[in-house]
């Protein structure tokens, strides 16, 4: 196979993967109401060999559309709450651009690290709620 055929070969396959991973994430979502940093940024991380920082950016460009979508329908059937939903996007916007700005200073390892750490505790956590 010459050079162009491999890089075509591996960005069909890069381009599957990423959807693989999308539709993943997203039956995740409606099912759990996770996706970005549970699902996607693991499995970019691991499997499309994604560094953390640029996983973490595009989940959060990516999940924009699934949040929207799962919205939409959780309204539709009366299962979501408007009010709560305003005040947590809120305070998630003020959130998200401290971490944004920390997110450079701490490199791969340590978020990688820190997001291992914080999913046990979730994980122990929801086990004995």
């Amino acid at each position: 196979m010459s050079a162009p055929e491999t890089s075509t070969a591996a960005s069909r396959l890069s381009l599957l993967l990423l959807c693989g991973i999308g539709i993943g994430a997203g039956v995740l979502s409606g099912l759990l109401g996770v996706g970005g940093g549970l699902i996607m940024v693991p499995a970019m991380v691991l499997l499309a060999h994604f560094t953390q920082q640029h996983a973490a950016a595009t989940s959060l460009a990516a999940i924009v559309p699934i949040a929207i979508v799962g919205a939409v329908i959780f309204g539709r059937a009366d299962n979501l709450d408007i009010p709560a939903a305003l005040i947590l996007a809120v305070g998630s916007i003020i959130g998200v651009q401290a971490g944004a700005r920390i997110m450079p200073r701490l490199g791969d390892t340590r978020l990688r690290i820190g997001l291992a750490i914080f999913m046990i505790g979730v994980a122990i956590t929801m086990l004995f709620a």
